[in-house]
């Protein structure tokens, strides 16, 4: 059984026990079962910073590399980072909206905030009036980084990294080999140390299930259904933009992709790998126009750093357990998490689907205010969200592979540009 299986397995097993415990009086036993649900988020939340660091110089520095491959590689980098930025946007006014209109249960969050106070998690947090632009904007800059990452401040923390990774991309290639060597080397003695905590997930997720389904009932069951259809809904609209433009980018027929890249999806779909999906978007491409020798360029940059649905869902996230903790969100707020979420998707290459899910959302929680500790047991049901993630990730990138293809006058009947 896959990780992400066990996961789920624990979650559900938790959460039968903590249902079936209100029901025969087992009450008694969350003040022993709590804290090992606590320990192991407790665990894993301290590898968060510094992994957050690390992937975000080393990401910049994959997507400026990428960038100086040549004319191909430069326009296909643009167009990814614009396309990030774009399905950012849409989330930020769709989710909302969808949550206005089919909020959670008022009697589920209600059981799911007790529940996860009384298993040591958070409260609502008390939010104030928005400050001021100017107080806001002076909020981003770091007087000290360290003191940031000392406060979980992730806005200002991510704002100086950004900068550092930029500037580390200026430096000549011998100094910026040697700094991104040691970022990476922190990177992956970072994943090793939250590869050991994620064995323990199915311990920590079956704690944290059982003291939710003992205070929660069956509201806990109804609340995540309603959670992965909303989350989903963000997968969906960035999924959906790939076939405009393919259309009005790539100039291909509608019926044509859908044909193309179907063998593609099929892949992603029994896999949730884009990069096992590799080989039939290259065929898929073939099969529209676009030779192999092109689409190898933009196509392997597209499943390192190109997830076009990530900080789309990766917001909406974070949208919803404000929404479920009852913390306001302001416009501000809302952008905050945005910026957040398309900046670090580029740290998110080839992570496994937990680790990414924990290292891209915590981030934008804390930017925005928000209880991390849901994310606990939501990770564990992000094997279901996560189909839509890689499905809508391989189509966005054939389209995107195509519309770059052709604007480069690379591909069958294009013009050159």
């Amino acid at each position: 059984m896959s990780q992400p299986a066990r996961i789920l397995l624990a979650l559900f097993l938790g959460l039968s026990l903590g249902i079936a415990g209100a029901h025969f009086g087992w009450a008694g036993a969350v003040p022993f079962v709590a804290p090992v649900g606590a320990l192991w988020l407790d665990a894993l939340r301290m590898t968060i910073v510094p992994l957050v660091v690390a992937l975000l110089v080393t990401g910049i520095g994959r997507t400026a590399d990428s960038a100086r491959g040549g004319g191909l590689a430069l326009r296909a980098v643009i167009l990814f980072i614009a396309m990030l930025w774009l399905v950012t946007a849409i989330a930020a006014v769709l989710i909302p909206g969808l949550l206005h209109f089919f909020p959670m249960p008022a009697d589920a969050a209600a059981a799911l905030r007790s529940a996860a106070q009384q298993g040591g998690g958070a409260a609502a947090l008390p939010v104030g009036e928005a400050p001021p632009i100017t107080e806001f904007l002076r909020s981003i800059v770091p007087t000290n980084p360290f003191a940031a990452a000392a406060q979980d401040a992730m806005l200002p923390l991510i704002f100086f990294t950004t900068l550092f990774a930029v500037a580390v991309t200026r430096l000549d290639a011998a100094a910026r080999d040697r700094i991104t060597g040691l970022f990476g080397a922190i990177e992956g003695a970072m994943l090793v140390m939250v590869g050991w905590v994620l064995l323990l997930a199915p311990i920590g997720v079956a704690a944290l299930a059982f003291v939710t389904g003992i205070n929660a009932g069956t509201a806990a069951i109804g609340a995540l259904a309603h959670y992965i259809a909303i989350v989903s809904c963000a997968g969906f609209a960035a999924w959906a933009l790939a076939y405009p433009l393919a259309v009005f980018g790539g100039k291909v027929k509608l019926m044509d992709f859908i044909r193309a890249v179907a063998p593609a999806q099929a892949v992603a779909l029994s896999t949730q790998s884009s990069l096992a999906s590799l080989p039939a978007m290259l065929k898929g491409c073939e099969r529209l126009g676009v030779p192999i020798e092109t689409a190898g360029v933009p196509l392997p940059i597209a499943v390192a750093i190109f997830r076009v649905t990530s900080p789309a869902m990766n917001l909406a996230v974070a949208i919803y357990v404000a929404h479920w903790f009852g913390v306001p969100l302001t416009a501000g707020t809302i952008a905050a998490g945005a910026v957040v979420a398309a900046i670090t998707t580029v740290g998110s290459v080839s992570l496994p689907g937990q680790i990414s899910f924990l290292t891209s959302i915590t981030p934008i929680a804390f930017a925005m205010q928000v209880p991390i500790e849901p994310l606990a047991l939501l990770v564990a049901v992000e094997m279901l969200p996560d189909i839509v993630r890689t499905v809508g990730n391989v189509t966005m990138d054939v389209a995107a592979t195509l519309t770059v293809a052709r604007k480069s006058g690379r591909a069958a009947g294009a013009e050159t540009a």
